[in-house]
């Protein structure tokens, strides 16, 4: 080998002792960046060239070192089981939030609860069976009844206002998917660019799409590839997102024309709708990772009450049981259905009759239902009424007496309740204190209707006595049919039960996803430790390297001034 080769040997090893020294540098400058992965200068064999040839081998001589790259130390097989592990999180989070959010409504965890009204009603009633005539008395049902309704009213209020609100944070999560997507396709250009000379990598610029993957993978449930341009193609849902030169943009539609409810769309795809809510929410098929997909799922399509609770098990277990909400609406409207319809069906008892053509219809039991004690004795007034259908409607109807003869007679039909009309149904936003008793206590049907004007002590007491019958099972998943109070207990204990085991669900994913990463710090992240024994090292190697040209500078000059002579 010549000097002059030997000259090019100590200055490769001085270039790649120092791009060496830059990188650890570079490492250390952000040992503290979120998401910074660790930066390894790969070093190989610079040219070698022949300069004979033996029996055994070629002869050849190295001309130094060279850089073959400066990669990142990352596990890819870590990363994807991260993004999916913190999406699984996300989506147990936020109904997690969401049942904190409903409890505090309720007053559950603040002493304040709705029970108290509850046990306001069931005390005033009670005490109103031992002295029905007493105005004082008939007035605190009716307050307690007002207070009872008013909170009820509010707590459905505000479960309907947060169901929408709902909305904001889906539009958000939305719309910075959109922004990761645009993102990621710029970056995928830079990357591309940047790399495209073979010689260098984009570390950073990679870095900073990684971080984006992983935000991505916490909102939604995403696969990606990379392709050999650097450029990543992202899927999310099973539907692509980012390609490699276009991104594909979600947006929100309304769930239907009537509702205030929003949903993710692919505007890109027709308003095709993101997710397939119809799916079993499991982890064993991967159907549970997102948070956007939690808030849809907590918040459901819909804003339920009493009626939903008829539905069949399956129905309800695919449609109401798994919105949080939902599940609450219902439940809870079911509760006020029962108490309401209880209390009006004592004061004003209905009875069925048979008409002419065979058709059957409802009417007021005027044989044995109570009067008030005003002096008309006004029959039908019950406690609390629908805002948009009146209890009773006056019609006259034709019925066959016991000759069969056809008759004509008056009677008080009632308006039943229909699931297919909002305005027909005794559900919270329907239901009033009637006026007619606010403004005159003495209208409360207490009475006896035999003209003696007693005080009809069944009446009140089967107000008390009802409060203690089972009413209704607390879903079609029980069969255990509670009374008013136990049904209450029963209502916030699951709702308890179920904050406590999505808790403690996202907090075991909180725990994985932490532990993921920890795995993955290990190998990707920086060691101040590990760069500062590296930057010695490389000094080193620089040093020896300047000490190597040195040398071989005063070998020519000795060999130069020699030849001089």
């Amino acid at each position: 080998m010549s000097l002059m080769s030997s000259l090019y040997v100590g200055v490769s090893g001085l270039r790649v002792s120092q791009n060496s020294l830059n990188t650890t540098a570079h490492n250390l400058a952000n040992v503290d960046t979120t998401g910074f992965v660790r930066q390894q200068v790969l070093q190989s064999d610079s040219t070698y060239f022949n300069w004979g040839v033996t029996h055994l081998s070629t002869l050849q001589s190295g001309l130094g070192v060279d850089i073959a790259t400066v990669r990142q130390v990352r596990d890819v097989f870590l990363d994807k089981a991260y993004r999916q592990e913190i999406g699984r999180q996300g989506f147990y989070e936020v109904q997690y939030e969401a049942v904190q959010e409903v409890e505090s409504m309720f007053g559950e965890t603040e002493g304040v609860t709705f029970q108290d009204s509850l046990e306001d009603l069931w005390t005033s009633l009670e005490e109103l069976s031992k002295t029905p005539d007493l105005i004082e008395v008939r007035a605190t049902v009716v307050k307690s009844a007002e207070s009872f309704l008013e909170r009820a009213e509010i707590i459905q209020k505000q479960l309907k206002e947060y169901q929408v609100n709902l909305n904001t944070q889906i539009q958000d999560k939305v719309d910075r998917i959109n922004e990761i997507a645009e993102e990621i396709d710029d970056l995928n250009e830079k990357i591309s660019r940047y790399e495209s000379n073979g010689l260098e990598n984009a570390n950073d610029l990679r870095d900073e799409r990684n971080n984006l993957l992983d935000e991505l993978g916490q909102i939604i449930s995403i696969t990606y590839k990379e392709n050999s341009n650097g450029v990543v193609t992202v899927s999310a849902e099973g539907v692509q997102l980012v390609g490699e030169t276009t991104v594909y943009k979600m947006g929100t539609a309304k769930v239907s024309e009537s509702s205030n409810l929003l949903k993710p769309v692919w505007i890109s795809y027709d308003n095709e709708d993101v997710f397939n809510l119809d799916q079993a929410v499991s982890s064993e098929n991967d159907t549970d990772i997102g948070s956007l997909k939690g808030l849809l799922v907590t918040r459901g399509d819909d804003i339920a009450n009493y009626t939903d609770m008829f539905k069949s098990q399956e129905e309800y277990n695919n449609t109401i049981n798994t919105s949080v909400i939902m599940t609450v609406q219902a439940q809870f409207d079911q509760l006020i259905h029962g108490v309401v319809t209880a209390i009006n069906d004592i004061l004003c008892p209905n009875k069925e009759i048979t008409l002419a053509d065979g058709t059957k219809m409802t009417v007021l039991d005027e044989d044995n239902a109570p009067v008030g004690m005003d002096s008309a004795h006004t029959m039908g007034e019950a406690l609390f009424n629908r805002e948009s259908t009146d209890r009773y409607e006056a019609v006259d109807v034709q019925i066959l007496d016991e000759d069969g003869n056809l008759q004509t007679i008056s009677v008080m039909k009632y308006n039943e309740e229909d699931p297919d009309d909002y305005y027909s149904l005794f559900t919270l936003g329907e239901i009033e204190i009637n006026p007619e008793i606010k403004n005159n206590y003495s209208l409360i049907p207490l009475s006896s209707n035999d003209g003696t004007g007693d005080v009809d002590m069944k009446t009140a007491e089967a107000l008390v006595s009802k409060w203690q019958e089972p009413f209704a099972t607390l879903s079609p998943n029980t069969l255990t049919v509670n009374n008013f109070n136990d049904y209450y207990t029963a209502f916030t204990g699951e709702l308890a039960n179920r904050g406590e085991q999505l808790n403690s669900i996202s907090s075991n994913q909180a725990t994985l996803s932490s532990n993921i990463n920890d795995q993955r710090q290990q190998v990707a992240g920086v060691s101040s430790d590990e760069e500062l024994t590296n930057l010695i090292k490389y000094q080193h190697a620089y040093n020896a390297s300047s000490r190597y040209i040195t040398v071989i500078d005063e070998m020519l000059e000795h060999v130069i001034s020699t030849l001089g002579r």
